[in-house]
């Protein structure tokens, strides 16, 4: 288990019109940037694996605190945390590194904002690295809407948009029992229930598989949570019609290398027709669950950097 101790200490850097936590490593690799992009409900502290290993292999590895995170800026408007702002976000990360562009790797919502922040800024993303979540079509119908008719009102997406503040609550007052409960491995299946599954989970007492990791590291979490709430993350989910209107004048089809790493136990669906949008992708499939860099640190690293050196090798 990681000592989180060992974890780098932040740097808190401006940019556009809010403030970023930013751990970094490798810094004397200047001129070889790769940015790591947690999910929900993450910290930069999901990368604490990949760090060391990519500074080894020659990269300076920048790793934010997203807007909505641990001690970068929460803003109180939902449309702060669009696709717009969220990717300007990154951009101007770059611009404070003097950086034209970088290799971007995300893990989950991290990898729904480093796909949208390749459609909207194609020549500041050399490389592709997402895990978990594949990229997402853009249909006829908004995303909320379309959620809503297939997976119904009670399913988590639709319920943060249609029920704004409701889960963020039952979260904030569970907060160690939720992370807890949710950072599991090797969970053994379970019929689904009725009513909303992330709600159901921050109140069971009992959690299901086994932890993710040590009790010092979900304590890293945890006190990120109880200090930012979950109001400004949840806020991400609120913007996915925002955003379907924002990329309708975007290229849909993503050109750069890319390495899609799936978790085969994850409950993400996998995309069906990833080469029509993502044409230049390999696929990596690992035997976990959702949680892909924390649960196989050792196989996730050897993906990754296999396959930039291949990526730099060509």
């Amino acid at each position: 288990m990681f000592n989180p101790t060992d974890f780098p200490k932040p740097a808190f850097i401006s940019v556009n019109g809010v403030k970023l936590e930013v751990f970094e490593a490798g810094r004397q690799n200047a001129g070889k940037p790769i940015v790591l992009c947690h999910g929900w409900p993450e910290h930069a502290f999901s990368w604490r694996h990949q760090m060391a290993a990519l500074d080894a292999a020659g990269y300076h590895v920048i790793v934010p605190n997203q807007r909505g995170y641990g001690n970068s800026s929460r803003p109180t408007e939902v449309t702060d945390y669009d696709i717009e702002r969220l990717s300007g976000d990154l951009i101007a990360l770059l611009d404070h590194y003097g950086y034209e562009d970088a290799a971007f790797v995300g893990h989950d919502w991290g990898a729904m904002v480093v796909w949208g922040l390749t459609l909207l800024h194609p020549d500041r993303v050399n490389k592709v690295i997402n895990l978990s979540l594949p990229y997402q079509e853009r249909g006829e119908k908004p995303w909320i809407a379309f959620m809503e008719e297939i997976l119904g009102g009670d399913f988590y997406f639709v319920h943060f948009n249609r029920q704004p503040g409701v889960a963020d609550g039952v979260l904030e007052e569970h907060t160690f029992q939720f992370l807890r409960n949710l950072y599991r491995k090797n969970e053994p299946p379970a019929e689904p229930q009725p009513g909303m599954a992330l709600i159901n989970l921050a109140r069971a007492e009992t959690p299901r598989g086994e932890p993710l990791m040590s009790d010092s590291e979900l304590a890293v979490f945890v006190s990120a949570f109880e200090t930012s709430g979950f109001t400004g993350s949840i806020n991400w989910y609120r913007n996915l019609d925002r955003n379907w209107r924002i990329l309708a004048e975007a290229n849909p089809i993503i050109q750069q290398p890319t390495l899609m790493i799936y978790g085969d136990r994850d409950a993400v669906s996998r995309s069906e027709n990833l080469t029509t949008f993502v044409p230049n992708v390999e696929v990596v499939h690992l035997d976990c669950g959702h949680w892909i860099q924390q649960e196989k640190p050792e196989e996730t690293n050897q993906a990754i950097l296999s396959w930039l050196e291949r990526q730099d090798a060509t």
